[in-house]
């Protein structure tokens, strides 16, 4: 993670962004606002420089704390999955590198709420003060995603950036009636990502997507 580095976004690195959004509209991402706020944001500010000439290719890289940041398919996916609609309020569970968080951002939810359990993770992010600065609307918190944000909630939107053991019902609680949340539900080896949306009964509509592999979403703060 650069933290107070020089960003620097030349015409090399946005003709890599384009050629990857050309790549996600290929493999069937047609939400075009989607598309567009992947082609704005530069993904190698999210990355160690050592990546700067391939962080482009549509795969996951590591960062901190032996977490990941996912592959821009599968942010683009999920993204396009939720439907953020501008004036919305966010949660994201689990924050990572704050690549997909950003997105979310751009994508105009008036409140982005993001939670992460590792500590060195978290410690990174109040360091990064480029996109905090960008992205005033992005709220970080330290903390086990299991439990979400009660004080901030009702949530018209959830997502879940790791592969979830079950859906949590913390989480069902805090999502507003006719809110949606997307989720990896695990799978044996892989995840089925779903998307929840609660109805105005109390019932909950489920609909199952692509298999996708995430890390585990586990309980608890790690410190």
């Amino acid at each position: 993670m650069r933290k107070n580095r020089e960003y620097l976004d030349g015409f090399q690195h946005k003709g890599m962004r384009k050629k990857l959004v050309d790549i996600l509209r290929e493999k069937g991402i047609t939400d075009e606002a989607v598309l567009a706020a992947i082609n704005k944001i530069p993904r190698h500010f999210f990355l160690d420089s050592a990546f700067d000439k391939i962080a482009y290719e549509n795969r996951a890289f590591p960062i901190s704390a032996e977490q990941t940041i996912s592959h821009p398919y599968t942010v683009a996916y999920q993204t396009q999955l939720l439907q953020i609609k501008k004036g919305e309020k966010v949660l994201e569970i689990g924050t990572g590198s704050i690549y997909q968080t950003t997105i979310l951002s751009e994508l105009g939810a008036q409140w982005v709420y993001t939670i992460e359990r590792q500590k060195k993770l978290y410690e990174e992010q109040q360091e990064y003060y480029y996109f905090r600065k960008q992205y005033p609307n992005i709220k970080f918190f330290y903390g086990d995603g299991f439990q979400g944000l009660p004080t901030f909630a009702p949530f018209d939107k959830i997502i879940i950036t790791a592969a979830a053991p079950f859906i949590p019902p913390k989480l069902i609680e805090q999502l507003k009636v006719g809110g949606c949340m997307v989720i990896p539900v695990d799978e044996a080896d892989n995840q089925r990502m779903m998307r929840i949306t609660k109805l105005e009964n109390g019932d909950l509509k489920e609909e199952l997507f692509e298999e996708f592999s995430f890390v585990p979403m586990l309980t608890g703060k790690n410190g």
